[in-house]
C-alpha cells in the first residue's frame, strides 16, 4: 500500500467539513485508510501511529493522509478529499497552497471571511454564531460573538470548565444564549445546526444537555405527531455542580416566554440533584417534563422520566395525544431470534455512534442482564478491560476511537470491524443508526450487508431519524430488518430486546 500526506497551509476547516473530506476519501478506489484533520499535536502523533510521517505542520493546517493501492489512487482520493471539503465550503482554499511530500504546490482561491468581524459587515442581519474551531481558541471567539450581540452555538469541545463558566456568563448578562461546549445539535427558529433531523414545527421546545439525546427526542415526537418550537443544546457539563445549570435555566427562560412554546422538554444523564431541583423551578407558566436518563425520584416543578422514551410519552400524555405501539418491531420476532441462538452465546456487545443512547443502554442492560462494561461507563468499576464473557458497549464517538478517523455518525465503515471482531459469546449486537444533516448519506447501505453476514449473534438495531430526513426513516429500517436485523420502536426498546433475546425471554 502507498502512504501519503499533503498538508495545506494556514487553512482551518471545522470538524465537520473534515470529516466530509475523509469520508469522500475513504470511498475513493482502492483506498484502504484516510483522514483530514488539523495538524495539532495530538493529530500528528496519530497519523505517525498509523504508520504516516507528516512533515512540519501547526494547528492551522490542514493535514490530508491517505494509504491505497497505488499513487493514482491516493491522488484521487485527495482531489475527492478536497473537492468535498471546499464545495460544502462554498469553494476553495483562499490563496493557499497544497504541498506534498514532493515539495509540489498548487493553489485556488475563494472569498471567504477571515474573521467574524468581516461575516457580520457581509451579512449583518445575523443573529448565531456557530463556533468551531480547536479548543484553545474557541472560548475567546464564542466571547467575540457574544459582544457582538450574538447568540452562539460552540460546537468546539475541550474548552475548560473555568471558560465554559466565564462564557455562560457573559451570555447571560447579555441576555444570549451560550450552547455549549460541544454542543453538536440545535433547532432555532426552523434551523437545524450541527448534527440535526429535519422536523415539523409545534409545541414543544427542547433543552439539552445530550447531543443524541436531543436528537432522539426531536425524532420521537416528530414520528409521533407532535412538532418542534426550538431545540437548545447547552452542553453536558451545564447540569453538572460546577457550571449549576447557568444555561439550562436561562433556556428554559427563553422558551418559558416563547409564544410558540406550548409544552418544555429536558433531556439529560443523571444531573446534580441540588443544581436540577433549583433550575427545575425556572418555569414559571409552561409545563415542564425532565427526561433525565437513568435519575431515580422526582423534582419540584416537573414531571420526570428515566428514560428518554419515557419523557416522550410523558409529553404525549400532558398534551393529550395518542401514544403509539412502543412495542412495534421490524424484522425477527423475539422468540424467532432466541430460537437461532446457540447455548454459548450469551452475552451483548453494543457498537454506538450516539453517547446518550449508549449511557442509556447500559442503564437498562444493568437492570436485566447485570453489570455492563463500557469506555462510558456509569459505574467506574465497569470500565475497559472488560473480562471474558462480559457485556459491554462502546461509544464510538469518544476520542479513542475517533483520533484519526471520521465520527461514526459520518462513516460507518468504524462499526464494520468491530463487527468482524463479535466474540464466540455474542448473543446479541446492539447498535444504533443516527441520521440526518452530518450524518452519512446511507448507513444501512454500508451496514446492511456486513450485518447480514455477520453469523451467531442476533444484531438488534434502532434508527434514530425521521421521514424528512435526507436519508428516509422508512428505507433505512427497510433495509436493515431485510438483512436480519430486529428494529425497534425506540432507543429504549432496543436495549430492552437485546436483554431478553440475551437472557432467552419471551418477550421485553
Amino acid at each position: 500500500m502507498k502512504a501519503a500526506v499533503r498538508v495545506l497551509r494556514d487553512t482551518y476547516l471545522d470538524s465537520v467539513l473534515q470529516l466530509l473530506g475523509a469520508r469522500a476519501m475513504l470511498r475513493a478506489d482502492g483506498v484502504e485508510w484516510a483522514t483530514a484533520v488539523m495538524a495539532t499535536a495530538a493529530n500528528l502523533d496519530a497519523l505517525r501511529h498509523e504508520g504516516f510521517d507528516p512533515p512540519e505542520a501547526g494547528p492551522n493546517d490542514l493535514v490530508f493522509a491517505v494509504r491505497a493501492a497505488d499513487e493514482s489512487d491516493t491522488a484521487a482520493a485527495f482531489a475527492d478529499g478536497e473537492r468535498a471539503m471546499f464545495a460544502a465550503h462554498g469553494g476553495g482554499p483562499d490563496e493557499r497552497a497544497l504541498s506534498g511530500a514532493d515539495g509540489g504546490e498548487r493553489a485556488t482561491s475563494g472569498a471567504h471571511p477571515r474573521s467574524l468581524e468581516e461575516a457580520l459587515d457581509r451579512q449583518p442581519g445575523s443573529t448565531v454564531a456557530v463556533v468551531s474551531v480547536p479548543g484553545d481558541y474557541a472560548a475567546l471567539e464564542a466571547h467575540k460573538a457574544l459582544s457582538h450581540g450574538l447568540d452562539v452555538l460552540l460546537f468546539s469541545d475541550n474548552v475548560s470548565v473555568a471558560d465554559e463558566i466565564a462564557l455562560k456568563e457573559h451570555a447571560a448578562r447579555r441576555g444570549r444564549l451560550l450552547m455549549g461546549p460541544g454542543a453538536g445539535t440545535a433547532l432555532l427558529a426552523g434551523v437545524g445546526l450541527g448534527f440535526a433531523n429535519v422536523v415539523r414545527s409545534g409545541p414543544v421546545g427542547v433543552v439539552a444537555a445530550a447531543g443524541t439525546g436531543a436528537q432522539e427526542a426531536m425524532c420521537l415526537l416528530d414520528r409521533w405527531g407532535v412538532g418542534l418550537s426550538q431545540v437548545i443544546g447547552v452542553g453536558g457539563r451545564d447540569l453538572t455542580r460546577a457550571v449549576g445549570g447557568r444555561m439550562t435555566a436561562r433556556a428554559i427562560e427563553a422558551l418559558d416566554d416563547d409564544p410558540a412554546t406550548e409544552l418544555i422538554l429536558v433531556v439529560s444523564k443523571p444531573p446534580d440533584v441540588e443544581v436540577a431541583r433549583r433550575v427545575m423551578a425556572a418555569a414559571r407558566k409552561t409545563p415542564l417534563v425532565a427526561a433525565l436518563v437513568g435519575m431515580e425520584g422526582g423534582l419540584p416543578g416537573a414531571h420526570v422520566a428515566d428514560t428518554l422514551e419515557g419523557g416522550v410519552v410523558k409529553v404525549l400524555e400532558l398534551l393529550g395525544r395518542p401514544v403509539p405501539d412502543l412495542d412495534r418491531r421490524h424484522g425477527p420476532s423475539v422468540a424467532e431470534a432466541v430460537a437461532r441462538l446457540s447455548p454459548e452465546r450469551t452475552t451483548v456487545r453494543g457498537l454506538f455512534s450516539g453517547g446518550t443512547l449508549c449511557y442509556e443502554a447500559i442503564v437498562l442492560l444493568s437492570r436485566t442482564v447485570g453489570p455492563v462494561w463500557s469506555n462510558t461507563p456509569i459505574d467506574p468499576r465497569y470500565g475497559l478491560p472488560a473480562p471474558p464473557g462480559s457485556h459491554v458497549c462502546l461509544d464510538l464517538g469518544e476520542e479513542e476511537y475517533t483520533r484519526g478517523r471520521p465520527h461514526p455518525m459520518i462513516d460507518p465503515e468504524a462499526r464494520v470491524e468491530l463487527l468482524r471482531e463479535s466474540g464466540q459469546d455474542v448473543a446479541v449486537v446492539l447498535l444504533d443508526v443516527v441520521l440526518g444533516h452530518g450524518a452519512h448519506p446511507d448507513p444501512a447501505g454500508i451496514l446492511a450487508p456486513e450485518l447480514s453476514r455477520l453469523d451467531g449473534p442476533q444484531v438488534v438495531a434502532y434508527v434514530l431519524g425521521t421521514e424528512l430526513d435526507p436519508q428516509g426513516y422508512q428505507e433505512q429500517v427497510r433495509r436493515l430488518a431485510e438483512a436480519g436485523c430486529v428494529v425497534t420502536e425506540t432507543a429504549a426498546r432496543a436495549a430492552r430486546t437485546a436483554a431478553a433475546i440475551a437472557t432467552r425471554r419471551a418477550a421485553p
